[in-house]
């Protein structure tokens, strides 16, 4: 099925483009750099990165290399908040990990904060607690849904028995993640946060 904002947007290249700046605002890519992240031909970003050079969404580094030119996220860009949850789409997305990530083994529950929240700097992107999930197919769910991202997820996998003992222990990582923005995408063990 066809990403909407693809049709909305112009192409497939674009889109993975807007994302990769948009989720990876502190980095700097050159053009083959960014072409292989997005998967698409260096042509083509040149193009879309010059498009976004014009309405300054992304500016160039100053450099002194001749590795040739780097482009980021322009963080005073006007319209960036707006952009990042227009591309992030966390409700229509929510659903849409869960039957990913479920194909991998038995999760009981799915808690979608960082990026998914627009915390940039939190711990974690997801917290999947399950029993019997099979970590290769994991990964590669993780790595597609990364692809289409643009952003590295950071994630932890936690058994049912490890994450309540955690929660009733106060783990940290757990506290980190759910004392802070989140969203329980799904809650088999009714753990009562929601």
């Amino acid at each position: 099925m066809a990403d909407p904002l693809e049709k909305l947007l112009g192409s497939s290249a674009r889109v993975k483009l807007l994302r990769l700046f948009l989720f990876n605002p502190k980095v700097f890519y050159t053009v083959p750099d960014a072409a292989a992240r997005a998967r698409a031909t260096e042509r083509t970003v040149r193009k879309e990165i010059n498009l976004f050079n014009s309405v300054k969404l992304v500016r160039r580094a100053s450099t002194r290399k001749r590795s040739g030119a780097r482009f980021g996220l322009n963080s005073n860009f006007r319209y960036l908040a707006a952009l990042q949850a227009l591309l992030l789409n966390t409700p229509a997305r929510e659903e849409d990990i869960y039957e990913r990530l479920r194909k991998a083994g038995s999760i009981k529950l799915l808690v979608l904060s960082g990026m998914f929240v627009n915390e940039w700097d939190g711990t974690l992107d997801l917290m999947i607690v399950g029993d019997r999930i099979k970590e290769s197919k994991l990964r590669a769910v993780v790595k597609k849904l990364e692809s289409e991202l643009g952003k590295e997820l950071r994630y932890a996998l936690l058994s049912t028995d490890n994450f309540m003992y955690r929660l009733n222990m106060s783990d940290k990582l757990v506290r980190d993640v759910l004392d802070y923005p989140h969203k329980i995408a799904f809650d088999r063990l009714n753990i009562g946060l929601k």
